[in-house]
């Protein structure tokens, strides 16, 4: 854990799967390349019930952390993100009437920092809403506690997700991050 606490840089790649979604969180080494395999996650598709779970690597036997729908249908769903244990991380959620136009979350961790999370660009949050090639469109989201920055999300271009995840702060916990990178891909077009 304080290895996985101390790292400033992730990057998140999704695996190409017939029935599942499929990520990879990596360390993001300063030269740019990717480190060791920190989490692994499969998200079954047309699941009633979001879950999501993420484990050390993917053998799937050692789980690292978790998040899972509070409710079974809601646009705003709520989220809770938990250890291994199954003790409560934090929570994220989607805010529907902002994300009309321009995707917006908001994070929690309980008794450190509540942060939301919005598209960098207004102008690329409308064109992907309204054009074919909205998934390989890449966008950016931003998360703040007031004016202060938490960390950030980059989606670079290509056919195949991939991100880039910055962490400015040091404090947040970097499972609660991990948890939202993922989300962000498997629960953003819904």
């Amino acid at each position: 854990m304080n290895q996985l606490q101390s790292l400033t840089q992730l990057a998140v790649r999704q695996r190409i799967r017939m029935m599942v979604n499929q990520y990879e969180v990596r360390a993001l080494l300063p030269d740019g390349t990717e480190g060791e395999l920190l989490a692994f996650a499969q998200q079954k598709r047309m699941a009633f019930k979001e879950q999501v779970t993420l484990y050390t690597d993917d053998s799937k036997q050692y789980p690292l952390l978790g998040f899972k729908a509070r409710q079974v249908v809601d646009l705003g769903a709520t989220y809770d993100v938990t250890d291994h244990n199954g003790q409560p991380i934090g929570n994220f959620r989607k805010d529907f009437k902002q994300s009309l136009l321009r995707s917006t979350w908001h994070l929690e961790q309980p008794g450190l920092l509540t942060a939301t999370g919005q598209e960098r660009s207004q102008v690329l949050a409308v064109l992907r809403r309204f054009i074919d090639a909205a998934q390989i469109v890449p966008y950016h989201f931003d998360f703040h506690a007031g004016q202060y920055p938490i960390f950030s999300v980059d989606k670079r271009f290509g056919v195949r997700d991939r991100y880039t995840v910055q962490i400015p702060d040091p404090n947040v916990d970097r499972r609660l991050i991990i948890a939202m990178a993922v989300a962000l891909d498997a629960l953003q077009a819904r």
